[in-house]
């Protein structure tokens, strides 16, 4: 008799395979019959649709009152431009999610994204051509850019801007692809198991792994309400919870991670209290506490691995339910 399972199969194999700097495959194997596509294709959603980027979303040029306007001394015509600007990716530095970035280029030159780069942003696109301008001539513009997801209709970038700027189709999403194929793979006389092959090509903006990574706990994020409803209505989970060892640990005071005072002061001045509030956070929250650079960042995610936890760690669910009632009155 065939022997009959109670659960499904977890996939225990996990694999990345780094193609080049910005495009990686992600590999993940055996699944069930039907788990492989059930899990990829939302993963792709989240992927092109979820993943945080930066771009243009207003522009003001000297000499320039519309879209359809000319430049003296500029080959290109301001919609070229526009349109050439909109194939430059940045990538705004020190945390920052806007910025307003004035330039000034003097001819004969031509422009390209990496003349673009200065201390408040990145170019990722070094070589993407912007404009050419003749001798003589002086082209003198600011652009703001902003962080964000998917995109964004210029009748939306419009709304509060100052007078001479123009607004901007932004579109955010770092992805520039995500595919997925499914093969099969045997396990001990089976060969009707999956494995998922995930491949990720993004602008340079951010890495595949770590949009992969985002992706994950996007999708976990929106899972959770469900998580949250069940334990509303379960409320023993939180009386067996308080029995687990990594409870207490998870509401001791941040105190006890023996942070320098610029990464303490940091996460008290955005009442965070807890360990366990670190934990619970992603890796991006963690990295939008407002005043926290990359050195505190790069200290409390080392200060809580020493502790025995990780951010954005999977928790139990009880374990996570009674924590949030511990941070409510912390």
């Amino acid at each position: 008799m065939k022997k009959i399972k109670t659960t499904p199969l977890a996939p225990q194999e996990f694999e990345v395979e780094q193609i080049s700097e910005n495009e990686a495959n992600i590999i993940a194997f055996p699944f069930e019959t039907g788990y492989a596509i059930s899990l990829a294709h939302p993963l792709r959603r989240f992927l092109l649709s979820s993943s945080v980027g930066f771009a243009p979303v207003a522009i003001k040029i000297e000499g320039a009152k519309h879209e359809f306007d000319s430049v003296r001394g500029m080959l290109e015509d301001i919609s070229d431009f526009i349109l050439n600007l909109k194939e430059i990716r940045f990538k705004l530095l020190n945390n920052a999610t806007e910025a307003e970035i004035n330039y000034s280029f003097t001819g004969p030159c031509a422009i390209v994204g990496s003349d673009l780069s200065n201390s408040e942003v990145e170019v990722v696109t070094t070589e993407a051509p912007l404009a050419t301008l003749n001798e003589d001539s002086t082209l003198n513009f600011s652009i703001k850019i902003a962080q964000g997801i998917g995109y964004v209709a210029s009748e939306d970038t419009s709304k509060g801007l100052e007078d001479g700027y123009i607004a901007l189709d932004a579109y955010f999403t770092p992805v520039r692809s995500a595919t997925y194929k499914i093969e099969n793979v045997l396990v001990e006389d089976n060969p009707n198991f999956e494995k998922v092959v995930l491949n990720i090509k993004t602008d340079g903006q951010i890495s595949p792994i770590d949009a992969f990574r985002n992706s994950l706990e996007i999708m976990y994020a929106q899972l959770a309400v469900f998580n949250s409803e069940i334990s509303m209505k379960a409320p023993a989970t939180i009386e067996r919870a308080a029995e687990n060892p990594d409870l207490k640990k998870l509401t001791t005071h941040i105190d006890s991670l023996g942070l320098s005072a610029r990464s303490f002061n940091c996460l008290d001045r955005s009442n965070i209290k807890l360990i366990g509030e670190i934990v619970l956070m992603s890796t991006n929250d963690l990295k939008n506490v407002k005043n926290l650079g990359k050195k505190s960042y790069d200290e409390i995610v080392e200060k809580v691995q020493e502790f025995g936890f990780a951010v954005g760690a999977d928790l139990a669910d009880d374990v996570v339910t009674a924590l949030k009632k511990k941070i409510e009155i912390a």
